[in-house]
């Protein structure tokens, strides 16, 4: 294969691999705001469960202080049905009791409500205190190996960029300057020939021109996309790998 042409292979390896790696820098800001928000929802469930369960006690312990006033108005009717002299006083205190009795009914199947309801938002401040810790943990987890992938992919970067730099000075200039250009307007330089045609803009190529690429001892641009094109199936040695 043509010395220039595995160069500019091996040198959009690299700015690949760089783009790629820089693209996933950029996004960990994004993952560790994902992580934040996550428990930031964990802890609002947490909240919300005890605010649920504060108000339900709060309405439980107002309706217990009802029932004991209404119990108090329903003794003291009693008291005061041993003193009515006629019917008719008798008949309106027994009216005053049942109201009474009803209310005393009403009220203790409503503090047997809220008994009940106690239970189950106790056992949900439980479980959302339990799913706390374990996004807690999770989240920790995630959060360092998102640090230590940002200082893996900055260190590859580095090393990357010594190789690319090495590359381009064994490279002429003027196919540096193409290189470059086509990276500017295309996104990628170099592309695959491929059954007679360029992969990157599925144009099919002349026959004789395919047959010049897969031989690989020049450069060939596509005619549409100008990319520079190469034939898979010559040895392209990899880039090696940063120490």
């Amino acid at each position: 294969m043509h010395a220039d042409l595995e160069r500019l292979i091996r040198l959009q390896r690299l700015d690949s691999d760089a783009d790629l790696a820089r693209r996933t820098v950029a996004g960990l800001p994004d993952r560790i705001r994902a992580l934040d928000d996550r428990l930031t929802s964990a802890r609002a469930a947490v909240d919300q469960a005890k605010q649920r369960l504060v108000e339900s006690q709060a309405a439980r312990r107002a309706a217990e202080k009802d029932f004991a006033t209404v119990q108090g108005r329903l003794s003291k009717y009693r008291d005061q049905l041993m003193e009515v002299k006629t019917n008719r006083e008798y008949q309106a205190m027994q009216k005053e009791i049942e109201v009474a009795e009803r209310d005393v009914r009403a009220l203790e199947d409503r503090i047997l409500e809220r008994m009940l309801e106690a239970d189950e938002l106790q056992a949900s401040v439980k479980e959302a205190e339990r799913a706390l810790a374990a996004d807690q943990e999770a989240v920790a987890a995630d959060r360092a190996r998102a640090e230590e992938e940002a200082r893996r992919l900055e260190g590859e970067m580095a090393a990357r960029s010594s190789e690319r730099d090495a590359l381009v000075r064994e490279i002429p200039p003027q196919i540096v300057a193409t290189y470059d250009l086509l990276v500017q307007r295309r996104g990628t330089a170099v592309a695959e020939a491929k059954s007679e045609r360029c992969t990157a803009c599925h144009v099919r190529l002349r026959p004789q021109v395919f047959n010049e690429i897969r031989r690989g001892d020049a450069i060939f641009q596509c005619d549409s996309c100008q990319r520079v094109l190469y034939f898979a199936a010559d040895a392209v040695p990899s880039a090696p790998s940063p120490s």
